[in-house]
């Protein structure tokens, strides 16, 4: 008896048999598992994908302006007086103006700068000239300009 062996076919690595096939992950089973957790659904189970939550919300804890009672008020605490800025009167007889001297002409001769929105004209020297200021003056400059034959309307 004789026996037959069959043909034998040339096998190569890519034409075997799959023996192992990759085992899907399970999702939700523990941190460990890799897909715990959020379980791999993206960014969907965040406070901020759920409601809508305020900007000064810091998750439970007291708020930033809470904590500092005067930032809470700081724009009704302003001063209300604003303090003036102070003018030497030898500056204003340096000015070459005819009528009476105002803010705004101190502003548009470069005397005072354009930010200013008060002055208050104190004494350094005695008036050599008459001068008319419509600006709020110290008591002894308003005694020296009357001597100089000069006016004071404030």
């Amino acid at each position: 008896m004789q026996f037959i062996l069959p043909k034998q076919t040339m096998t190569t690595l890519h034409t075997l048999p799959k023996i192992v096939a990759n085992k899907s992950k399970r999702l939700g089973r523990g941190l460990g598992s890799g897909k715990g957790s959020k379980s791999g659904r993206g960014t969907t189970r965040h406070q901020k994908a759920r409601t809508k939550i305020p900007l000064h919300f810091e998750g439970g804890q007291g708020r930033l302006v809470k904590k500092y009672p005067l930032l809470r008020g700081k724009s009704q605490n302003k001063r209300k007086n604003v303090k003036p800025f102070t003018l030497r009167l030898s500056k204003i007889l340096t000015c070459d103006h005819a009528g009476t001297i105002t803010l705004d002409i101190l502003i548009q001769k470069s005397i005072v700068p354009s930010n200013v929105r008060s002055v208050k004209v104190v004494y350094d020297t005695q008036a050599t000239k008459p001068l008319h200021l419509q600006l709020p003056v110290t008591a002894q400059v308003a005694k020296t300009i009357a001597e100089a034959g000069g006016s004071v309307i404030s």
